[in-house]
C-alpha cells in the first residue's frame, strides 16, 4: 500500500477568499528609492473608466511612437493631510513602534475614525524619541472626503506612509516640515511614474461554485441540479479538502496591482469629467490621476498608491507619456 499524502498540485492563488478586514487597503512592505526623502505613498478615490489616445511609449510593443487608444482610469486625488510622525526601531522580531509625534492641530473630522491624544504637545512628544533608535520614519495620514462630491461620507481614512530616501536624518526633518500640513499628489509622484496600485475589489456577495470557480456546468442527465460541484472528493481523507471548488464569499477582497503607469496629473477635473459626469460617481473636482488600465474596485472606492516595488521589469520614462485624446464624451449610454 502506497503512503498517503503528497505534495499539492497547482496554485490556490488568493486563499483564503473571505471579505476584507478594511475598505482601506494596506501594504505589507516599501520599496527603498534613490531619491527623496519624499512620501512613498497617496490615496485618491476610483471616479471611473474612459479612453485615450496616446504616443505608445512601450518600446517592445508593435506599434511604439505610433497613436494608440488604450482603456485609462480616473482617480480624484484631494490633498491629505499629515496627522502624526510614527518612529520604528529594528529588532530581532522586526520593526517595533519607538513612538508618535502628533501635531498639535489635527483636523476635528479626524474624532469620527479615532480617539485623538489630548495630552503634551509636539515638543514635548519630541522629547521622547531618541533618534540614534530610528532606523524607519513613516507617517500618518488621511484623507479629506468632505472635499470631494462623489463620495458620501464625512470620516476621514487614516493609513500609513513610508517616508523613503535620503539618510534618517533627512527623513526626520522632511517629516517634521509637513506635520499638520496638506500634501498634495505631486508631492509623491510625477507624471510618467511606475505606481502598485491597492485597492479592494467589487463584491458580489456569496457566490456559487460556478460563478466563484468557473466549474464546468453538469450534464443534464443529472437531476435537479446542475450548477452544483461534480464530487466533493474522494472517500479518504473523512473531510473536504479546501481545493475543492465551493460556494462562498466572492468578491470584496484587497487585490495589489503591480506597475501600472500614471499618464497625467492634473489639477482641473473639468478636463476629465464626462459630459453628465463619471456613472455613480459625478464630477471630478480636485486633482486627478490617469493610470493606464484598469485598476480593482468600484466607483467611489478608496484607492492607494505606492512606489512601485518591481519598477526594474520596466523602463523609466524620461519624459511624461503624450496623451493626443482623453474622451469626455458621456458614459450614461455605454
Amino acid at each position: 500500500m502506497p503512503k498517503e499524502g503528497r505534495p499539492r498540485h497547482g496554485s490556490m492563488a488568493y486563499w483564503h477568499r473571505k471579505r476584507a478586514d478594511s475598505e482601506v487597503p494596506h501594504f505589507t512592505s516599501w520599496p527603498d528609492i534613490p531619491e527623496g526623502p519624499k512620501l512613498q505613498g497617496f490615496a485618491g478615490y476610483k471616479a471611473g473608466m474612459t479612453h485615450a489616445f496616446i504616443v505608445d511609449y512601450r518600446p517592445t510593443s508593435t506599434t511604439t511612437g505610433q497613436e494608440v487608444q488604450v482603456p485609462v482610469t480616473v482617480i480624484e486625488c484631494p490633498p491629505m493631510r499629515i496627522a502624526a510622525i510614527r518612529f520604528y526601531t529594528r529588532t530581532y522580531e522586526g520593526l517595533r513602534s519607538l513612538g508618535e509625534v502628533w501635531a498639535d492641530k489635527t483636523d476635528e473630522e479626524l474624532a469620527r475614525r479615532l480617539p485623538l491624544p489630548k495630552k503634551g504637545t509636539a515638543e514635548d512628544q519630541w522629547k521622547k524619541v531618541d533618534p540614534a533608535k530610528v532606523e524607519e520614519v513613516r507617517v500618518l495620514m488621511h484623507t479629506q472626503p468632505d472635499l470631494v462630491t462623489g463620495v458620501p461620507k464625512k470620516a476621514p481614512e487614516l493609513m500609513e506612509t513610508r517616508v523613503g530616501g535620503g539618510t534618517i536624518e533627512q527623513r526626520t526633518e522632511y517629516a517634521k516640515s509637513i506635520l499638520g500640513k496638506e500634501v498634495r499628489v505631486t508631492d509623491f509622484a510625477r507624471d510618467g511614474a511606475m505606481v502598485d496600485v491597492a485597492a479592494v475589489t467589487k463584491g458580489k456577495g456569496f457566490q456559487g461554485a460556478t460563478k466563484r470557480f468557473g466549474i464546468k456546468l453538469l450534464s443534464h442527465k443529472n437531476s435537479k441540479h446542475r450548477r452544483n460541484v461534480g464530487t466533493l472528493g474522494s472517500f479518504q481523507p473523512g473531510y473536504v479538502r479546501p481545493t475543492v471548488p465551493n460556494a462562498g464569499q466572492m468578491g470584496y477582497h484587497q487585490r495589489t496591482e503591480y506597475n501600472k503607469r500614471i499618464l497625467k496629473i492634473g489639477e482641473n477635473g473639468d478636463e476629465v469629467t464626462p459630459n453628465g459626469g463619471f456613472l455613480h460617481y459625478g464630477k471630478v473636482r480636485n486633482p486627478y490621476v490617469i493610470v493606464h488600465g484598469s485598476i480593482p474596485g468600484p466607483a467611489k472606492r478608496l484607492i492607494r498608491l505606492r512606489d512601485a516595488a518591481r519598477s526594474h521589469v520596466y523602463v523609466t520614462l524620461e519624459k511624461a507619456p503624450e496623451v493626443a485624446y482623453l474622451s469626455v464624451e458621456s458614459k450614461q449610454g455605454a
